[in-house]
């Protein structure tokens, strides 16, 4: 028998059918503290960023009219808590709906 149909009969023995709901859930839920849950919800938020340092991203052609796509072309210096960016060689901070989607 694995460890939560144990926990899940102890459960039902314990507090019978009607305490099943909440008690349950408790008990089968995996033990892991808060600080562990804390981590794991940041190493979540750090792989959803849309850019990352380094990586190229294209100006759309609205922004720029009249430069060639390889002209529209900049290098991430920095990724901003905010979610906002800062280029390599062109100021100020930029945010992900000023470039072209990612193919």
């Amino acid at each position: 028998m694995n460890k939560r149909t144990k926990r899940l009969l102890l459960a039902t023995a314990a507090l019978g059918l009607g305490g099943l709901g909440a008690a349950g859930t408790f008990l089968l839920r995996k033990k892991e503290g808060r600080v562990q849950r804390k981590a794991r919800a940041r190493r979540a938020k750090v792989m959803d960023q849309w850019a990352r340092p380094g990586m190229r991203v294209t100006f759309r052609a609205e922004l720029m009219p009249g430069r060639d796509s390889s002209e529209r072309v900049f290098r991430v210096a920095e990724v901003l808590p905010s979610g906002r960016i800062r280029l390599e060689g062109f100021a100020g901070e930029h945010m992900e709906k000023e470039f072209e989607a990612l193919r």
